[in-house]
C-alpha cells in the first residue's frame, strides 16, 4: 500500500463529468493488521518498521488493535472477512497467545468466511517449531517467509539476521507445523549479484516446494540507508538477463506469474493480495496501516493510521491520522494502478462494479494505450500487453491528462 500523497489532484480524461452510480454490490472485505516491530531494521526497508525492545508491549498493542477495529466497524456492518494478513515489521515476534487473543477479538466483531485465508509474515530468524504449531492451531493457514536470499554474503549486504541454512530449515519447519500453503519472499538485483547467483537462489527456493514465490527486484527507496549509501547493483543488462531467465525457470517448475512479482502453483495465488489488486475493500489496523472501504452510495474512502507505535499506543491520540474520499477524477487511476499489475488483468465490467463509473469514461485514453501497444485490444478485459507489463508506469500515464 502506498503512502498518501499531498500532490495536486490527478485529472483523468473523461472521468470528471461521468456520474458515479451507487454500487450494486460491495467487493470482498479483507483485514490488514500491522505489527511494526523487527529484530533489526534492514537498510533497504521503507516500511513502517521499528527495532524491537527486549520486551514487546503485546497486551497493550492487542488492546489498541481491537479498539482501532471498533472505530471502523460502523463502515462494514453486515459484511464478512474473506482474508486476514498480519504484516510488518515481523509479526512472528508476537506470541501465539497474543495473536490468538487478537483473532478471537476480531471474530467476535466481524464474521469470518468459511474458507478465510489468514496469512502471517515471518522471518527465518524468528522460527520456533512449537510457536508455529501453535499459530497453525489458531487458524492461521498461510505463511509468508522473508528469505530474500540463501547466500550468506548477500544476506549480510541486506542486513538480514538469518543465514541460508536457517532459511532452508524455516521452510521445512513451516511444513512440519502443518502449513501446506506458504510463500517464500525472494529478491533479485542484489549488490554484486550475477545471473548465476540469482538463479541459484531461485533453484533453492523451488526445491523447498512452496506454493507461492514472491520474486522482485531490489529497489532503492527514499528514507532508507541504501538510499543515502547506495550499494553497487548489477548493470541493466544483467538485471534483464536475470528477469528473463528467472521467469523461465519458475514457469518450468509450474509457478505461473499472475502479478508483476507474484508466482503461484495452480490454485494458490494469494487471495488477500488479489483482493488489493482487484480494487477490493480492506480495513487497516495497527501503526501506519492503510485501509480502503466502499459504501453502498458509491463513496470510496481511503484511511491511514498514525505511524509511530508510541503515538498509536497513546490513549490521548487518535488511531486514525487521516482519510480521503476518492473523487471521480482519481478513480480510474486508482483502479488501474492495481488491476493492471495482474498479468491477466481484470474483466472490464469490474471497473464499473468497483468504481460506480461507466466504462465509457476510459474510452479515449484506452484507445491511445491500445494503439501504443501497451494495453490489450480486448473489449471484455482491461489487461496490459507483455510490453505494457514491462513499462507499466508508461501505460498508467496514458490515463492521466
Amino acid at each position: 500500500m502506498t503512502d498518501s500523497s499531498s500532490a495536486s489532484p490527478l485529472i483523468i480524461g473523461g472521468a470528471a463529468s461521468s456520474p458515479r452510480a451507487p454500487l450494486p454490490t460491495l467487493p470482498p472485505l479483507a483485514l490488514y493488521i500491522h505489527i511494526p516491530w523487527c529484530v533489526r531494521k534492514c537498510p533497504y526497508c521503507d516500511f513502517n518498521s521499528h527495532t524491537a525492545s527486549p520486551v514487546l508491549p503485546e497486551q497493550e498493542y492487542v488492546d489498541a488493535l481491537l479498539a482501532d477495529l471498533d472505530q471502523d466497524l460502523h463502515a462494514v456492518y453486515g459484511r464478512e472477512l474473506s482474508s486476514i494478513f498480519f504484516g510488518g515489521g515481523t509479526p512472528s515476534l508476537f506470541s501465539a497467545e497474543a495473536l490468538g487473543r487478537l483473532l478471537e477479538g476480531v471474530k467476535q466483531r466481524i464474521p469470518f468466511a468459511d474458507d478465510i485465508e489468514i496469512t502471517l509474515e515471518a522471518n527465518p530468524g524468528t522460527f520456533e517449531q512449537e510457536k508455529f504449531i501453535a499459530y497453525r492451531k489458531l487458524g492461521i493457514n498461510r505463511l509468508s517467509i522473508g528469505i530474500q536470499s540463501f547466500q550468506q554474503e548477500k544476506l549480510k549486504a541486506l542486513g538480514r539476521i538469518h543465514n541460508g541454512d536457517e532459511a532452508v530449515r524455516a521452510a521445512g519447519m513451516a511444513r512440519q507445523a502443518g502449513f501446506d500453503n506458504f510463500n517464500l519472499d525472494l529478491m533479485h538485483g542484489l549488490p554484486d549479484q550475477s545471473l548465476d547467483d540469482a538463479l541459484s537462489d531461485l533453484r533453492q527456493a523451488i526445491e523447498l516446494k512452496p506454493t507461492h514465490i514472491s520474486w522482485y527486484q531490489l529497489t532503492l527507496e527514499p528514507n532508507t540507508v541504501f538510499w543515502n549509501q547506495p550499494p553497487v547493483l548489477p548493470e541493466d543488462d544483467t538485471l534483464w538477463d536475470i528477469q528473463e531467465a528467472g521467469q523461465a525457470l519458475l514457469a518450468e517448475h509450474g509457478y505461473a506469474q499472475y502479478e508483476v512479482s507474484a508466482y503461484a502453483q495452480p490454485g494458490r495465488p494469494a487471495r488477500h493480495n488479489l483482493n488489493y489488486w482487484s480494487f477490493g475493500d480492506f480495513i487497516g489496523i495497527g501503526a501506519g496501516a492503510h485501509g480502503k472501504l466502499s459504501h453502498p452510495d458509491g463513496r470510496i474512502v481511503r484511511t491511514w493510521k498514525t505511524r509511530l507505535p508510541k503515538d498509536y499506543l497513546n490513549p490521548a491520540k487518535s488511531f486514525q491520522a487521516g482519510e480521503k474520499a476518492l473523487t471521480n477524477d482519481e478513480m480510474p487511476f486508482e483502479f488501474l494502478m492495481n488491476a493492471l499489475r495482474l498479468t491477466a488483468g481484470v474483466e472490464s465490467r469490474l471497473y464499473t462494479e468497483r468504481t460506480g463509473l461507466p466504462l465509457e469514461s476510459l474510452d479515449e485514453h484506452r484507445r491511445e494505450a491500445e494503439q501504443s501497444g501497451l494495453l490489450q485490444v480486448e473489449p471484455s478485459r482491461l489487461a496490459a500487453t507483455e510490453r505494457g507489463q514491462l513499462f507499466l508506469n508508461d501505460l498508467l500515464q496514458k490515463f492521466l491528462s
